[in-house]
């Protein structure tokens, strides 16, 4: 992927992560128009998942997600995280491991990069360690479908 643009490569785990999630059964649609910070909307029957798709970066013994975004305007550069009001998770796609990873919003709002431990640390640390394997696709989305939903507000009458 070394000779792809920013945008192909975007595209490339759009696809990734979208045959991805069919391949578990699920639904994925897209939006018609450009503007928001989500790329997919994954069907997780009843409730909808707002995802931005992300390519993950294998470095050493970690999976490494960029989570900020920049625009240039007259002003300078702008730089941006995202937030629950925007997206429900990020969904990312490692080339090397031809693997996707969901972290739910939760874990990613305001920060600019996550690093998904792949390999013990060298000082053998695990407390903190975000562990690549906690976040595959497949378990997350098992792990989100049997949550309750936080953003209905039901009234009982």
């Amino acid at each position: 992927m070394r000779d792809l643009t920013p945008s192909q490569k975007g595209a490339a785990a759009e696809a990734a992560i979208t045959a991805a999630v069919i391949q578990l059964g699920l639904t994925v649609a897209r939006p018609l128009c450009e503007g928001r910070r989500y790329d997919l909307i994954v069907d997780l029957e009843p409730r909808l998942l707002r995802v931005q798709c992300k390519l993950a970066k294998r470095l050493d013994g970690v999976l490494a997600i960029r989570l900020q975004t920049s625009r240039y305007t007259p002003g300078g550069y702008v730089y941006t995280s995202y937030s629950a009001d925007e997206i429900d998770a990020v969904c990312a796609y490692s080339v090397e491991l031809k693997r996707c990873f969901l972290l739910p919003i939760d874990e990613v709002t305001g920060r600019r990069g996550v690093h998904l431990r792949l390999a013990p640390c060298g000082n053998n640390q695990a407390r903190g360690v975000k562990w690549a394997t906690d976040y595959e696709l497949e378990s997350m989305i098992r792990r989100l479908r049997n949550r309750p939903d936080r953003s209905s507000k039901r009234t009982d009458s």
